[in-house]
């Protein structure tokens, strides 16, 4: 992994060489994040959309990004449980990451709340959260996601997860 780094107007512009693709990352300053495991090889799924729920700016910023570069991946961004109903309704993904701490609406409601949506039962919803103890991915597991990845979590991880469920959706 390289990295390069310049200034504009106060931002931070990184570029790591990754998998042979140069990802650009501008970042506020102080702000970075290092990218710890490799993503793995795409499957390359066209036309898949991807619903990214997450109130923290900079990890919505790096998942849209592994996901972008995986090829053919339409990213879809909110920032809190409600904008997540409203963005399932009118977006209908194909796969939802959702985090469980959300500003107006946590992750576990949010989740109920897409479940009871027809046309959303069946999409895939992967919880992301920082609490690894069994009741909390057992609360995920009720709310209705379909699978559970404890932060911080690698890259080929993710990359297997998002792979395995987009892949459901293409056979």
């Amino acid at each position: 992994m390289r990295r390069d780094s310049g200034t504009n107007a106060g931002e931070t512009e990184k570029r790591v060489k990754f998998h042979r693709e140069t990802l650009p990352f501008r970042l506020r300053p102080g702000l970075f994040f290092w990218i710890v495991a490799k993503w793995g090889p795409s499957m390359k799924i066209s036309d898949a959309c991807v619903l990214v729920v997450e109130d923290h700016e900079d990890t919505r910023l790096m998942l849209r990004t592994m996901l972008e570069v995986r090829g053919g991946i339409c990213v879809v961004e909110a920032e809190n449980g409600m904008r997540a109903i409203d963005l399932s309704q009118s977006f209908h993904p194909d796969l939802i990451l959702i985090d469980s701490n959300l500003p107006l609406l946590d992750g576990y409601e949010a989740t109920r709340r897409i479940r009871e949506l027809t046309a959303m039962r069946e999409v895939p919803i992967v919880f992301l959260s920082g609490h690894a103890q069994p009741a909390a991915e057992a609360r995920a597991f009720a709310a209705g996601c379909s699978d559970y990845l404890v932060k911080p979590f690698g890259l080929d991880k993710l990359g297997r997860m998002v792979d395995r469920h987009l892949s459901q959706k293409a056979n």
